[in-house]
This record gives C-alpha cells, sequence and structure tokens, in this order.
C-alpha cells in the first residue's frame, strides 16, 4: 500500500486549489447558503470523490438511490459512493443495509447514523467497500451532511453540537474530509457562530437576484472576495 502523507483533496475550484493545492486531509467545511441557491451543487462538487477515493453521502433530503443518481450525473462511479439514508426507512421499513447503502429510522436517529457511518468507514479501511481498491492508505474519504438544517429541526442545538463534534473529530482522526451543508437563513447567528467553531474553513454562498455567489474564509492566501459561479455538469464556473 501506498502511506499517503498530508494528502490534499482538490475541490475542481481553480482558485482554491491553485492557491491551497487542495484541503488538506482532516479539514471540516461548513458551506452556508440560503435556500433556492447553488448549495446542494456546490455540496455534490466537493463531495464527488476523485480517482483513489471515497464518499459517504448522509442525505436526510433525498433517498439513496436518488443521491447516487446525483453522483452519477458528475461522472463519479458508483461503486466508490456510500449513502447513509435517513429518510427511506419510515415509509419502507424492511429495506435492508448493503455494503454501501445504510439506512437510520430518521433524521433525529443520531446515534445510528453515528454507527453505521463508522462501519462505512472500517469497511473502507478493510478494503472491501468497493471491490476495486486503490491501494491508497489511509483511504482518502469525503463525507458530507446534507443538511445539517435538517437534523436541526428534529434534535436541540446542543445535542446535535456534540454529534458533529463527535464527527468532525471522527474525520480529523482518519484524515478525511467533511462538507457540511447549513441554510444561512434558518437559524440565528448563535447557532451559526457555534456550529463554525467545530470547522476549519467555511464557503459561504450568497444569492443577488438570479445569480449566486460564494467566499471562503480561513483559508491563508486564499482571500475572502465574493466570486460570482454557476455550475454546470458538477464543474464551478466562474463568472465575469
Amino acid at each position: 500500500m501506498i502511506n499517503q502523507q498530508m494528502y490534499s483533496y482538490k475541490t475542481g475550484i481553480p482558485q482554491i486549489d491553485m492557491a491551497t493545492g487542495g484541503f488538506e486531509a482532516g479539514t471540516n467545511l461548513l458551506l452556508l447558503a440560503p435556500a433556492l441557491s447553488y448549495a446542494e451543487q456546490f455540496a455534490y462538487t466537493l463531495t464527488r470523490p476523485q480517482a483513489g477515493e471515497y464518499a459517504i453521502m448522509l442525505s436526510t433530503n433525498e433517498r439513496a438511490s436518488e443521491v447516487t443518481d446525483q453522483f452519477k450525473n458528475i461522472g463519479a462511479d458508483k461503486h466508490f459512493i456510500g449513502v447513509i439514508d435517513a429518510i427511506t426507512k419510515s415509509s419502507t421499513p424492511a429495506v435492508s443495509d448493503t455494503e454501501r447503502f445504510m439506512f437510520v429510522t430518521n433524521p433525529t436517529d443520531l446515534t445510528g447514523i453515528g454507527i453505521k457511518f463508522s462501519h462505512m468507514i472500517e469497511t473502507i479501511f478493510e478494503g472491501t467497500f468497493s471491490g476495486q481498491e486503490s491501494g491508497l492508505f489511509p483511504p482518502p474519504i469525503r463525507f458530507c451532511v446534507n443538511s445539517v438544517s435538517t437534523l436541526l429541526m428534529y434534535r436541540k442545538l446542543e445535542v446535535l453540537y456534540q454529534f458533529l463534534h463527535v464527527m468532525t473529530a471522527k474525520l480529523k482522526k482518519v484524515e478525511g474530509f467533511g462538507i457540511y451543508v447549513l441554510n444561512s437563513e434558518a437559524f440565528d447567528e448563535r447557532t451559526i457562530s457555534l456550529l463554525k467553531q467545530l470547522m476549519t474553513i467555511v464557503i459561504e454562498i450568497k444569492v443577488e437576484r438570479t445569480d449566486n455567489y460564494f467566499r471562503v474564509m480561513g483559508i491563508p492566501g486564499v482571500n475572502a472576495d465574493w466570486h460570482k459561479f454557476t455550475i454546470t455538469n458538477g464543474q464551478v464556473i466562474l463568472g465575469l
């Protein structure tokens, strides 16, 4: 196996990758965005696994099959994608876990989510997840919570903070890359500030008229200017 020293996670966004070489292993990123923005597409772009990487999506809004379809549409290999589905089991109680699809009863089951996440991580580390392992070790893993906003609708902030504290610590330990999507309009400043404390980097999205803009905070060498952008086929394209 190849021992990766300080693996870097490329974002596919030239302004970030050229300045940083990609995000360092162990990075946790808060994607702060309003409703009706490119937030979800942006999250999928950041989570999409590159060659030799894995991705795990905790989905509170879409079924596991819909998540893999989204990844497939932007060119990702489904063999390297795992989904923890927090919605299907409530309507289909008999649904059973597979190697890459795991189910919890609903988004309130943070304990169950944590157990499924740990199991999926172990399977990846054991080299039995995809059947097409690259030999990189530790295996590079991208993990996305889509979305923190939904979890906050079901659980108190203090409870969710402890859950995310554990998850972000696990991501650091396994040298992964975490992406956490939060609706910037739905919660007060105290909530947002508290969750920011768990993060290494914040990417904020805003919408003006029909245009989307993003800025990056927390990366030395990358300024916090707003950049107009669109997303096409999973690619973040900067506008003028």
